[in-house]
């Protein structure tokens, strides 16, 4: 084989390293490349984790074995994922109490229910089971309505109840109760109890209801001795706040005052009268008679005025103690006599003279005593059963 020359060599060899690199490596060295990168990038991803972990494990050796100090900085590492922690149990809440339902119901949306009431204290309403509330202004009697309602939590479930003042006309007065609604679970609505109702029972009994409130768990109920109606004037009626609370079956009352005792604004007074004497007629058919009224006043109060009432029936006023009476006032029911007061434990007296005409008298005449205060004002008496006298006639 001929001897190589050197410089032809030389220029073979340089001529196939130009190629490569023009020509660009064959598939082997592609895939040699790649492998060689594949392992570079492992290790570079090796290095970077152990520079993270390995401050972090020494940091955690360190707390280990010395007492705290001021933070160490840390490396700041690249965003990483997590888990997100689990919600923590609320502590107020106890897994096996769930949440009360809300009990907080409009007045629309009571009318607009079929209800179940408690009974009416001696009063003729309507059936008490799957009723509907008519409005307060309803002028029909006998049929429960919605007079108001006020909300609160009062059985101490942490949910908030209703509570609706409902009426029953019986005429002019209304029967009237308190009672608490809920919704159950379904968000159906479902009495809870009554609170109070109106009834005349012994000394702590009340005939109205005037407001209702609830404060600190507990239900307020301004009630009334008197339902003013019927010609009864509104200064007559007395109010007290009753408290009431759930005893976890029903309400009951709790605090404020249970009697009203008696009114101090009264007195007891009595009437008598001797005969009506009718004298003989004159020519006309006329006559003149004559009776005597007489007050007592058993106390405790002193009576600054008193009146007499339907002396219309024996005449004609015609002399005697008239003139003690003041003079007439163009109001309704003035008493045919309003004249001067007794004093407590005093007795007093008048003699009155009527002019007859000559049909006479139908019947025998009654007369009806009746307390007044200086501000013409009428108020009942603590025994009224001797405020009226029938007058025998003697002719």
């Amino acid at each position: 084989m001929p001897e190589q020359d050197p410089l032809r060599a030389r220029f073979a060899a340089y001529r196939g390293d130009v190629t490569d690199r023009i020509d660009g490596p064959g598939p082997d060295a592609a895939r040699r490349t790649l492998r060689r990168r594949r392992r570079a990038t492992v290790a570079t991803g090796a290095l970077a984790v152990a520079l993270v972990v390995a401050p972090i494990a020494a940091v955690a050796a360190l707390r280990e074995t010395s007492p705290p100090g001021p933070p160490a900085a840390t490396p700041t590492a690249g965003p990483t994922w997590s888990p997100s922690p689990e919600p923590s149990p609320d502590a107020s809440r106890s897994p096996s109490a769930p949440t009360a339902p809300d009990g907080r119901i409009t007045g629309r949306q009571l009318r607009a229910a079929t209800l179940d009431l408690p009974a009416w204290a001696g009063r003729n309403c309507a059936d008490t089971t799957r009723i509907t509330l008519l409005p307060a202004t309803t002028t029909e009697v006998d049929r429960p309505y919605l007079i108001s309602v006020t909300h609160g939590d009062v059985d101490a479930d942490g949910a908030t109840e209703t509570l609706a003042l409902l009426g029953c006309r019986i005429g002019e007065a209304s029967a009237k109760q308190v009672v608490a609604f809920d919704r159950d679970a379904a968000g159906r609505i479902v009495t809870l109890g009554r609170v109070a109702r109106t009834h005349e029972k012994g000394d702590g009994g009340f005939e109205d209801v005037r407001a209702v409130a609830v404060a600190d768990g507990k239900v307020r109920v301004q009630v009334a001795d008197i339902q003013p109606c019927c010609s009864i004037p509104a200064y007559w009626v007395r109010q007290q706040w009753r408290t009431y609370g759930w005893d976890g079956e029903r309400f009951a009352q709790t605090g404020g005052p249970t009697t009203w005792g008696r009114d101090p604004r009264l007195t007891d007074l009595a009437i008598s009268a001797g005969p009506f004497v009718v004298g003989p007629a004159d020519e006309r058919g006329r006559s003149q008679g004559t009776v005597t009224l007489t007050v007592t006043n058993r106390g405790p109060l002193d009576a600054d005025r008193v009146a007499f009432r339907h002396m219309e029936a024996f005449g004609t006023p015609d002399g005697g103690d008239w003139d003690r009476c003041e003079p007439p006032r163009e109001q309704p029911e003035w008493p045919s006599c309003l004249t001067e007061g007794v004093p407590a434990g005093e007795r007093r007296s008048w003699t009155f003279r009527f002019r007859l005409g000559p049909e006479g008298l139908d019947a025998d005449p009654s007369v009806w005593l009746v307390h007044y205060g200086t501000d013409h004002r009428y108020w009942p008496d603590l025994t009224p059963g001797d405020n009226q006298v029938d007058v025998r006639v003697d002719r």
